[in-house]
């Protein structure tokens, strides 16, 4: 791609790469497991707090990575307040995980993060290689965002205690799979050295 306005009208002024993705950390757990799936998903939303702000000591852009919920009429931040203010399941993983002014989002229609979005472009411009998966579910979303990430020559971290699903077995098996097939970098977040992961680009 040859980039005509390199900061993509002003709204992409970092250049980073390695870029922090939450993906489906914004939910309101409004189905019949949501309840099920709150202990696991709170533990690791502890987790991942803890390394977005390292992320952004090391200015290291962080993206949130969204379904838009069947809400075709709402937007992220309708939908962040949605979770913070009506009283939803998910609200103690939306306070921790409050994204910030200079964070990024993305809304999907469907489990992977590229499908039908601007992802990809937004990876371009931000001039990232190497991409750090957390979010919710390491089974669903996670694992299809992914295969398209890998089918798109990422490198890819996945830090296993950033990553919950409802069975803590499948949960494991999908970092297994993606560790196996999708050559993904899996460590627990703290094993994990930012500056040096950025430093060093890396070819999948």
């Amino acid at each position: 791609m040859s980039i005509k306005n390199k900061d993509l009208h002003g709204n992409v002024p970092d250049q980073s790469n390695v870029v922090l993705l939450l993906i489906d950390v914004i939910n309101d757990l409004d189905f019949p497991e949501g309840k099920k799936l709150l202990p696991p998903a709170l533990l690791m939303a502890e987790r991942l707090a803890a390394l977005k702000r390292r992320a952004k000591q090391v200015g290291m852009p962080v993206i949130y990575v969204n379904d838009n919920f069947g809400r075709w009429q709402s937007d992220f931040r309708r939908q962040v307040t949605h979770c913070l203010e009506d009283g939803t399941c998910g609200e103690p993983i939306a306070r921790l995980l409050v994204p910030e002014e200079d964070d990024y989002f993305v809304l999907k229609p469907k489990h992977s993060g590229f499908f039908s979005t601007a992802l990809d472009i937004l990876l371009d411009y931000l001039g990232a290689r190497t991409l750090i998966l957390t979010g919710l579910t390491g089974d669903n979303c996670v694992l299809f965002t992914a295969y398209d990430a890998y089918l798109r020559d990422f490198y890819l971290v996945i830090p296993s205690d950033c990553v919950a699903s409802l069975d803590p077995t499948e949960n494991q098996y999908a970092l297994r799979q993606m560790q196996r097939l999708l050559k993904a970098d899996i460590c627990a977040s703290s094993e994990l050295d930012l500056v040096a992961l950025n430093r060093t680009p890396k070819l999948n």
